[in-house]
């Protein structure tokens, strides 16, 4: 069973060309609309609860969506955490975003600015023209304020102590987590931030091996 979770502000669109690709039943968990001033093990509690205690599998988690399956896979440790294009625990939060938690910027910039300018989004996050563009302007249309602006701050607060393990998908180009020293299980040559989507073949392939090896037929 893949049970997968979309990136910050993204839906079951993200998974478009991979859902196709992987062998087995999958269940997209869609995102809860945060309390006020809910912690990230209260909201991943209520996620989780859209997962049986006892369910086995693979949870897929990309970019926010991986630190989110990390929370939740304290309460389902049978499930096996994949993260794409995210982080296995908060030290690794690269340079850049440690400077926006440090200044708190990201509290003073509104979310939607990105939807006005949304070219130096498709840099940072490595989206490609044509059809993958327009995806990620789609997105970005949809976007809530209120939860961006939660779950941005929830990540840049992570904490990440006794966090489970988990496998790491993680891009050579992705400018958002960028490979540093910390090992990396599955390293996707030229992968962007986006590469859920641009090189959703590899992954299908690495999460097929996976869940084989854990759920073997």
């Amino acid at each position: 069973m893949f049970y997968l979770l979309p990136g910050l502000g993204a839906d079951e669109r993200v998974f478009q060309n991979l859902l196709p690709l992987l062998h087995g039943p999958v269940r997209v968990l869609t995102w809860l609309t945060p309390e006020p001033d809910e912690t990230l093990p209260h909201y991943a509690a209520r996620m989780a609860k859209n997962i049986p205690p006892e369910a086995e599998g693979l949870l897929v988690g990309v970019s926010f969506g991986g630190v989110v399956g990390l929370e939740i896979n304290r309460l389902r440790p049978r499930l096996r955490t994949v993260l794409i294009s995210s982080i296995p625990d908060a030290s690794c939060l690269p340079p850049l975003l440690r400077l926006i938690r440090a200044t708190g910027v990201y509290r003073l910039v509104p979310p939607h600015l990105l939807k006005l300018f949304p070219r130096p989004g498709q840099w940072y996050f490595g989206v490609k023209n044509g059809e993958e563009y327009r995806l990620f302007k789609q997105i970005l249309q949809d976007m809530e304020p209120v939860y961006t602006r939660w779950a941005i701050d929830r990540l840049l607060h992570w904490d990440s102590t006794q966090v489970g393990r988990s496998i790491q998908i993680l891009g050579t180009h992705d400018r958002v987590f960028p490979p540093g020293p910390t090992p990396v299980e599955y390293l996707i040559r030229g992968g962007g931030h986006f590469m859920v989507l641009s090189h959703a073949g590899e992954i299908s392939r690495i999460l097929n091996q996976l869940a084989q090896e854990i759920l073997p037929e």
